[in-house]
Formats: structure tokens, C-alpha cells, sequence
């Protein structure tokens, strides 16, 4: 009688460790959402259609570009100095303020030499008439043309010292070499000064080079005239600027060639010394295919995508051309006007009742390409 009982129970206790293994089992074998999560099958559920989103398939236009990385660089900086030595009398600019070529920035003592050309001043009066005087009593013949060369030389190497004593002055004298911004000044007013020391530095901020270096493979690109674009941190717009030099032959450290563009700058918006992302456009395709990269689906080292097809899903294969982090270039696989599947890719198979919720549009900037440094 016991053992009945025993058998009475441990047949419920069977049935519902079975339909519990059974449970784990059906969801074991489901698939996981674009989240990870666990999802039955869909024959497991009485076949109710997956929703999806789909997208039809365009031409577009795209560029075939590379990305590079470089920096603004003035188109002129200098470290100005005196080419004299001396005390600073004077400082005539202020600091980070715009100034033009051939203004007065400072000055060192130069009166011995103002002293030393007045004295040289007072004598041409002099020397002149003694010329004078010298080539009227030549005509007379009263003395020798020797005589009159000797005064025309003297009064010649007098004027040449005049000459000499000027340019010393100028010397004394700190202008700026061109149109610029003056930066943060090094001296003081009675500071001394030498021909190493450093006064200011004076910075050309238009136009702007931008410098670059791109690999040998892309040599043949980087041309005079080639156009480019670029940005800068902290800024969403997009400048353009053009190619100007390069380098006469490839680095043989590096294997990589150097070039400088030019951008105007004509508002001084950028400042030399930033790093910049530069996009140069290789090529133009016409005609493309472009799908999100997310409807790719990898397997066994072959790229498919999935087509709503008649209310089913229907796997083709694809080869990938050009890609970004969010799109990429489809090169054979797929054709104009075809429904590609771009949600729920991981729960997709070949056959699966699928139901068009929406069609999406393609969000892309039309430029894809390769980041080379």
C-alpha cells in the first residue's frame, strides 16, 4: 500500500520537473534581441510574425576619402631681437595687440651714436667746399688734379661714415618685419639687451597653413591645388582650404609625404598650434549602395543581410566595400529597389513570417572613408 502511495506521488513530482526541463529548454534554444535579451522562437509561440523595420534601397552619390591628422601653423613667426646690444629706452607696443610692418616696437640708448653722427654732419659743409674750391683752381690750373681727387675722396669717406653711423642707429631700433599679433614681451624698460635676447614674438595669423602628412600609398593625391577640408576641437563647422607645396620626396623614416595647405583666416577665428582632422576627398562613386551596418549579420566568415520578401525574410550574401562606423558601401548583393531588413537581424532566418512596421531612411553624410594616422 505504501509503495502505491509512493508511486502516486512521484509521478506529479516527474510531470512537473519535466515541463519545468522543458521550459528551460524552449527558452535555451530562443534567440537574443538587439539588447542581449532572450527571446523563444517564433515556432514556439504559434508563428506570430516578427515586426521589423525596413529600408529601401537607393542610389546615392558618395566621396571615397581619407582622414588625416595636423596642425595650424602661422604663415610667418619670428622671435624678434635687437641685432645691437644696449639698454631699452623704450618699449612702443602693447601686449597681444595687432601691428603692422615696419611699426616702431622698441628702442635702445643710441645717443653716443646720435652724437657721433652730428659731428660727422658738421663737417660735410666743409668737405664740399673744399671740393668746390679745389676744381675752380684746377680750371686756373693753380693745382694738380691730384689735389681734387684727394678732397673728393675725403668728402666721399666722410659721407660713408655718415652711412655707416645711420644704419648702427637703425640697428637700435626694433620694428616689426610684418603684419601681425605680438605676443607676451620677455623685457622691461631698462633692461639690457643682446642680440639672443628675446623681446616678443610677432605671429602672422592670416592666412593659416594647415601641415600634414599623409603614406606614400596616397602620395599621388596630395597635389598643388588639391581642395580639402578640416575641423577643429571643440567646433561642428567644417573649413576649406587648398593645397599649396609639398614636400619634393617621400620621408624614407616614415614613408610619408608632407604638405601645407592654406586657409584664409580672414577673421582670425583660428589660432596656430591646433590640432585639426583633415578629410581629403580621393574620389567621387556614383551610382552606390549604402546600408546601416548594423543589418550586416557575419557568419561563418560570410557577410549576409536579410530582404522582406512577400511577408518572409530572405538571407543574401554581400561583399562590403567602403564603411564607417555607421554605414557601409554593398558592392554586390543587393539591388536597387530591394526592402532590406534592418531590425531584429539577430532573431532573422531564412522563411521567418516577418511584418513591416516602417521604412526607414538612410541617415548618411555621404562620405565614406578610411582614417590613415
Amino acid at each position: 500500500m505504501n509503495k502505491i502511495k509512493k508511486r502516486i506521488i512521484i509521478i506529479p513530482v516527474c510531470l512537473v520537473a519535466f515541463l519545468g526541463i522543458f521550459k528551460i529548454l524552449a527558452i535555451s534554444i530562443g534567440e537574443k534581441d538587439n539588447n542581449g535579451n532572450v527571446v523563444t522562437q517564433r515556432m514556439l509561440d504559434g508563428g506570430k510574425p516578427l515586426n521589423i523595420n525596413g529600408l529601401i534601397i537607393k542610389e546615392q552619390s558618395l566621396s571615397d576619402d581619407i582622414f588625416i591628422n595636423g596642425r595650424l601653423i602661422p604663415d610667418e613667426e619670428v622671435s624678434l631681437s635687437f641685432e645691437t646690444s644696449g639698454k631699452i629706452v623704450k618699449i612702443h607696443f602693447i601686449e597681444g595687440t595687432s601691428v603692422i610692418k615696419g611699426q616702431l616696437l622698441a628702442k635702445v640708448n643710441d645717443e653716443p651714436l646720435q652724437a657721433q653722427l652730428k659731428k660727422l654732419e658738421a663737417q660735410v659743409q666743409l668737405a664740399e667746399d673744399r671740393v668746390s674750391r679745389q676744381s675752380a683752381l684746377l680750371e686756373k690750373d693753380a693745382v694738380s688734379k691730384e689735389a681734387l681727387e684727394q678732397v673728393k675722396t675725403e668728402l666721399a669717406t666722410l659721407n660713408a661714415d655718415i652711412e655707416l653711423v645711420k644704419a648702427n642707429i637703425r640697428q637700435t631700433e626694433l620694428r616689426a618685419p610684418f603684419d601681425g599679433i605680438i605676443g607676451l614681451r620677455q623685457i622691461s624698460e631698462g633692461s639690457y639687451a643682446s642680440p639672443s635676447t628675446v623681446i616678443a614674438k610677432l605671429t602672422k595669423l592670416s592666412p593659416l597653413k594647415i601641415e600634414f602628412s599623409v603614406n606614400e600609398r596616397y602620395a599621388s593625391d596630395i597635389h598643388k591645388g588639391a581642395r580639402l577640408n578640416f575641423t577643429v576641437d571643440g567646433s561642428m563647422e567644417m573649413y576649406n582650404a587648398s593645397i599649396y607645396a609639398t614636400e619634393s620626396q617621400v620621408d624614407a623614416e616614415t614613408f610619408s609625404l608632407k604638405a601645407r595647405a592654406l586657409y584664409p583666416n580672414l577673421r582670425h577665428e583660428l589660432s596656430p598650434g591646433r590640432f585639426v582632422r583633415i578629410q581629403l576627398q580621393q574620389k567621387e562613386i556614383q551610382n552606390a549602395i549604402v546600408i546601416p551596418t548594423e543589418s550586416i549579420v557575419p557568419e561563418m566568415g560570410v557577410d549576409k543581410v536579410f530582404l522582406y520578401k512577400s511577408g518572409k525574410s530572405q538571407p543574401v550574401e554581400v561583399q562590403k566595400g567602403l564603411r564607417t562606423d555607421a554605414n557601409v558601401q554593398i558592392l554586390s548583393g543587393l539591388t536597387i529597389g530591394d526592402t532590406l531588413i534592418i531590425s531584429g537581424t539577430l532573431q532573422l532566418r531564412t522563411g521567418l513570417s516577418v511584418k513591416l512596421d516602417n521604412i526607414d531612411s538612410l541617415k548618411t553624410d555621404n562620405r565614406l572613408g578610411k582614417f590613415i594616422n
